[in-house]
């Protein structure tokens, strides 16, 4: 994989992250919406230049399949997440970028085999970085590991 091909999924990633966090917000269940909100980032987000900030391109194919499979997949994904939780903690519990951002990761633990599980992991306590302090950063790395331990062996 090229740079720019790694820069590109690592907007994609991004990108899905702030649109699956959208697709919640509007109320959005499991396959709701989905066609809409992809060509939405496709012509105002993607590549764009939104309030001054150049947005990267991002790996669309890559993007929607990160998106679409989380929204047919995600009670999978949300019982995967939650049995990776500290006992007494609920996916309800945790705000919905953080939400959008796990089930986006354990998407992509479970049905992107062609991704390493070391980058989904580190790409993904990068987006964590962008929206959320150190912490949180170190939660996301220690329940993406659990999880990539379970699905991937």
């Amino acid at each position: 994989m090229t740079t720019t091909d790694y820069r590109a999924r690592s907007a994609a990633r991004l990108a899905a992250v702030q649109a699956l966090y959208q697709h919640e917000m509007r109320g959005g269940g499991p396959g709701e919406s989905v066609p809409r909100l992809l060509t939405e980032f496709h012509q105002h987000r993607l590549g764009q230049e939104i309030e001054g900030a150049e947005y990267l391109a991002a790996d669309e194919a890559f993007f929607d399949d990160v998106v679409a499979g989380v929204a047919q997949r995600q009670a999978e994904l949300d019982g995967l997440i939650s049995a990776g939780l500290a006992e007494g903690w609920t996916l309800d519990r945790l705000d919905r970028p953080m939400r959008a951002l796990l089930r986006a990761a354990a998407y992509e633990l479970v049905a992107r085999a062609d991704v390493p599980a070391a980058s989904v992991i580190n790409e993904y306590v990068d987006v964590a970085h962008a929206f959320h302090p150190e912490k949180e950063a170190r939660f996301v790395n220690g329940l993406l590991d659990t999880l990539a331990r379970r699905v991937r062996g």
